[in-house]
């Protein structure tokens, strides 16, 4: 199995600082409890700072789920090492577990909120083959790239706002769009990154020189993920917390 980037820090951070938005005053108060006063945005990339720490290479496939074209997540094959699905609803069962230490609660805190922001990167449930995209080569305004990296951090990057700035620039939504979000299903999370997922191969085949016009296709795609990742997270803590 293979090593994915996710998102980069820019996109963590924004799916961070949406869900701090949107915690009840509880679970604001329980996370403060744990967190020891960071934030969601501060601890957001954990799961990537982690990897250079050989003692946690298991973990490597639990940021991702391979899936082939027209193959929902339901009648894949698992991996048996784990995937972003897994690792979900892991971090979750050891969040509730009342034998769980602080620390080890800790732990699994800062996994859920990367993981959470990990499966709403459409790459992150892209194919086996092509690793997600790494191996599709690509041009990025003329500078030499792949699928993978692009959506990762290139395409976020060069809308150039700082985090706190997209997590401001989103499309505001009323209640009703809120609520029908958020109570979406992980597995409609995935099923949803993976349609998204099998639009953006269609759109960037190998040795594509793309730029203006794929940013103004997917920049709006990509910060729609963004916002339900963000969304999505917060009424995962909020429940966890209640």
């Amino acid at each position: 199995m293979f090593v994915y980037a996710e998102w980069g820090q820019t996109g963590h951070w924004v799916v961070g600082e949406i869900a701090q938005q949107h915690l009840t005053p509880k679970a604001q108060s329980r996370i403060d409890e744990l967190l020891e006063g960071r934030s969601l945005a501060e601890i957001s990339t954990y799961g990537d700072d982690i990897k250079s720490d050989p003692k946690y290479k298991s973990l490597n496939p639990w940021h991702y789920v391979n899936l082939p074209l027209e193959t929902p997540y339901s009648d894949a094959t698992k991996n048996p090492k784990g995937d972003v699905v897994m690792a979900i609803k892991k971090c979750i069962a050891e969040i509730k577990n009342p034998n769980t230490t602080k620390e080890e609660k800790v732990f699994y805190l800062k996994l859920l909120v990367h993981f959470v922001g990990d499966v709403h990167q459409p790459m992150h449930v892209g194919r086996a083959e092509d690793r997600g995209g790494n191996n599709i080569r690509l041009q990025w305004f003329g500078q030499s790239t792949n699928l993978h990296r692009l959506w990762d951090s290139q395409l976020i990057n060069s809308h150039g706002m700082s985090y706190i700035e997209l997590a401001r620039d989103l499309k505001p939504l009323s209640y009703q769009a809120v609520e029908e979000i958020q109570k979406q299903p992980l597995e409609k999370w995935v099923e949803e990154s993976h349609s998204l997922a099998n639009t953006i191969y269609e759109a960037s085949p190998p040795n594509s020189n793309l730029g203006y016009e794929y940013r103004y296709r997917f920049l709006p795609l990509l910060k729609t993920q963004l916002q339900k990742g963000g969304l999505r997270l917060a009424a995962l803590l909020n429940e966890l917390f209640k």
